[in-house]
């Protein structure tokens, strides 16, 4: 089943954080991480500059659907001096392996393209299987960070201490 991919409302805004916080159960499961960042605030990513891209599936027969309109998955990416950048990329646990996170990176590489950007850039793990290995067959190759915004984004995950869980990296995909 195809995910229908749309601009996040104000009313999926307030599921997203949620989203976002179940999805990382996955990471933090992974690692046996003890502690973990918490998701962005719903009124950071309304606030933030950029798009935030939803995915519903589009039909109530399946049971774990729900009301189609509801997010299984979202793409955030931020738009700062230039740069388009995915920021996060979350999925249910439930309707992961699905060709939902599949679906978003596409539909946010072409939207970023549409805006006008050259390229999307991401930040990731680069030894967990749905992390660097998945967008890598999305079109993304490791890159270093080449402008403030992108170097910026590493001073942020090393107070974050996110690495403390594994090798840290810059993904790029053309557009």
């Amino acid at each position: 089943m195809r995910p229908l991919i749309r601009f996040a409302t104000a009313a999926d805004h307030v599921v997203l954080e949620e989203l976002e916080r179940a999805a990382d159960l996955i990471l933090i499961e992974h690692f046996g991480a003890r502690s973990w960042p918490p998701p962005t605030s719903n009124e950071e990513r309304q606030d933030a500059p950029g798009f935030v891209l939803v995915a519903a599936l589009p039909s109530p027969a399946d049971e774990h659907a729900g009301d189609p309109a509801t997010p299984v998955g979202f793409a955030h990416v931020l738009e700062v001096d230039g740069e388009a950048h995915l920021e996060q990329l979350s999925v249910r646990p439930e309707h992961a392996r699905r060709g939902v996170g599949r679906a978003l990176v596409v539909a946010a590489q072409e939207e970023a393209r549409r805006r006008g950007h050259r390229r999307l850039t991401l930040r990731t793990y680069a030894d967990v299987p749905w992390n660097a290995p998945f967008y890598a067959r999305c079109g993304f190759e490791e890159s270093a960070p080449d402008t403030d915004f992108l170097r910026a984004l590493v001073g942020v995950e090393e107070r974050l201490n996110l690495s403390v869980h594994g090798r840290r990296i810059q993904m790029t995909a053309p557009l």
